[in-house]
């Protein structure tokens, strides 16, 4: 294995302001159960435009200093003395630190840690995926049991969310819909096909998107920005609505909305990020005599999900490398972050060692 250098690069927030610095930093070394890992792919996630531009949001969910980067893969270097992975393993970072020991770790539910702290985010770690060496503990590192890519591998953390919600809501032998063709949509709608949903409907407004959707499997796209949504699923189901429903937009208009489009008895997930109130119009009709069940996921079982997650891939039930618009650098990382604000990119991964 090459040897390891005591400088490395790495992109870094130090205030509370917009932006990133390409910088050059000491390479830690691992202590107790930790590993260091050299990172190969880091993915960048639509919450991590809150994080460059230092938003109210990430402000309340990161704490500067901090190295950003919370969907990375790569290959494990140096041990601490506690560390239970082996040199050579290839891994992909949880990025929710989970205590386990509060009242949802003891319930099995470290995902929504109680106390949790979060990679990327400076958040009990000052450390991310966009450096070329990153520090993680033994127990938040995943190590891949097939011969996946590493561009496959880093994107089993959006893989993750997506997959955690379809799975929630019971989707095989039902039509669903996905509101929503950014890539958790899009992952969750081959997420669907593959846990065995007979009919798989994803809207949006955003054309390129649509046309995205239609490549990466057998689904029925509606582009709502042409019609009225919810008179087209009443049309489609015969008046009675969908069964099964993954809001992955995060538009408040969409969420207060999306009651109406399900049918009775039906089982729906928020996925999406609303960063704002929603209420819901005309609750008696649409929630309550509906009978509706409503879930909400925050990441990935651990590690129940990234194990499905492989699984889908390595089968060839789910193929996550469709959703990416680009490949960039760590050296070309500002043009990562403008294409990401701009509108134009579905999904960007980075190559750290370059």
């Amino acid at each position: 294995m090459a040897s390891i250098p005591s400088i490395m690069r790495a992109l870094k927030k130090d205030s509370p302001a917009p932006g990133y610095t390409l910088v050059a930093e000491p390479v830690s070394v691992p202590k107790g159960d930790e590993v260091l890992i050299k990172i190969e792919k880091a993915a960048i996630c639509g919450s991590d435009i809150s994080l460059y531009t230092w938003s109210a949001m990430a402000q309340v969910i990161a704490t500067v200093p901090f190295i950003p980067g919370h969907e990375a893969m790569g290959t494990v270097v140096q041990l601490g003395p506690d560390a239970t992975l082996q040199l050579g393993d290839r891994v992909a970072v949880e990025n929710h630190f989970y205590c386990g020991s509060c009242y949802t770790c003891s319930d099995g539910r470290g995902d929504i840690c109680a106390s949790m702290n979060q990679y990327g985010h400076g958040k009990g770690t000052v450390h991310g995926g966009f450096s070329e060496y990153s520090i993680v503990s033994s127990k938040y590192c995943y190590v891949f049991k097939t011969n996946i890519t590493p561009l496959q591998g880093v994107l089993m953390e959006p893989l993750g969310v997506a997959h955690n919600g379809v799975e929630s809501i019971d989707v095989a032998g039902q039509e669903v819909l996905i509101l929503g063709a950014g890539p958790i949509g899009l992952l969750a709608a081959q997420c669907a096909n593959a846990l065995g949903a007979t009919k798989v409907i994803i809207a949006d407004i955003n054309a390129g998107r649509l046309e995205l959707a239609l490549k990466m499997g057998d689904f029925v796209t509606i582009d709502s920005s042409k019609v009225d949504l919810k008179e087209k699923i009443l049309e489609m189901t015969n008046g009675a609505g969908v069964a099964r429903l993954v809001e992955a937009t995060g538009a408040p208009p969409m969420v207060n909305t999306c009651f109406t489009f399900l049918r009775k008895g039906a089982k729906m997930v928020l996925i999406g990020l609303p960063k704002s109130a929603i209420h819901i119009e005309d609750p008696l009709q649409n929630v309550i005599f509906k009978s509706i069940t409503l879930t909400t996921v925050h990441g990935r079982r651990i590690f129940h999900t990234w194990e499905e997650c492989e699984k889908l891939i390595s089968e060839g039930k789910v193929d996550p490398t469709l959703i990416v618009s680009h490949e960039l650098t760590l050296t070309t990382w500002q043009e990562a972050f403008d294409a990401l604000m701009s509108g134009t990119a579905c999904k960007i991964v980075v190559d750290v060692q370059k």
